[in-house]
């Protein structure tokens, strides 16, 4: 079923919505929500409260949970559930920020990593643990983002998290890349599991792709678009 059939868009979205949308590549989530409010205005909502339920990096792509009207007042119960991402990796090099956003600053052998290696690896990461949210993330320290106390080239000191990853699936093995599946607690970085990953394999590694697949109860195949969301609360353009 489509996202219009398994989620449909009430009449009076005052009353409270969550819209499942895609989100875009290099869109970051305050975009979206920006996007889809000012729609909202233009289609006769000029208050309306529109708020997002986990923030995704401009650099990832797939399901956010975005909330409108009496829905925001879900905003903390929808980020507080588990999460399904598909993220591809490459082995043997870093980057600062574990992605793409970065240029790779170090490389590592990769000679000595097996499939078996791999599997090793994934497993030793899964369970309940502490993790450092990345260096570029969108943590807030004393009140400003972490991200940019990192790019003013500010020192950055962040603070172990606890986590939850309850699964890690080995999808793909074609080195030096692999494809992974992680499902996981709310405040997990994929990115930083993707360097701890580098490490358990003595090498480096960084994200090259990353796709939310669920959120919760949530998941892509019901997800819409983000262009025939806005055309269908009245409001299409780009960005």
């Amino acid at each position: 079923m489509s996202a219009q059939t398994e989620n449909p868009i009430p009449a009076n979205l005052e009353e409270g919505y969550v819209a499942v949308i895609d989100k875009p590549l290099e869109w970051t989530s305050t975009d979206v929500v920006r996007k889809i409010k000012f729609a909202l205005r233009r289609a006769g909502y000029p208050k309306i409260k529109v708020g997002h339920a986990g923030t995704l990096d401009p650099l990832a792509t797939g399901i956010l949970l975005v909330c409108i009207g009496k829905a925001t007042k879900q905003v903390d119960s929808l980020q507080a559930e588990e999460k399904e991402y598909v993220a591809d990796l490459m082995l043997g090099a870093t980057t600062p920020s574990f992605d793409l956003e970065h240029p790779v600053d170090k490389t590592y052998p990769t000679e000595h990593i097996t499939r078996e290696a791999v599997l090793e690896a994934l497993q030793s990461l899964t369970g309940e643990r502490l993790q450092l949210p990345p260096l570029y993330s969108a943590k807030k320290i004393e009140g400003v983002r972490a991200y940019e106390l990192a790019r003013a080239g500010e020192e950055v000191e962040l603070r172990m998290a606890p986590i939850h990853i309850y699964e890690i699936e080995l999808l793909e093995y074609e080195m030096p890349r692999i494809r992974i599946r992680v499902r996981c607690s709310k405040g997990t970085y994929i990115r930083s599991l993707a360097g701890e990953i580098g490490e358990a394999l003595h090498s480096g590694a960084h994200l090259t792709s990353l796709r939310r697949t669920r959120s919760g109860g949530f998941s892509l195949d019901k997800a819409y678009d983000l262009q025939t969301f806005l055309e269908k609360i009245g409001k299409s353009e780009t960005k």
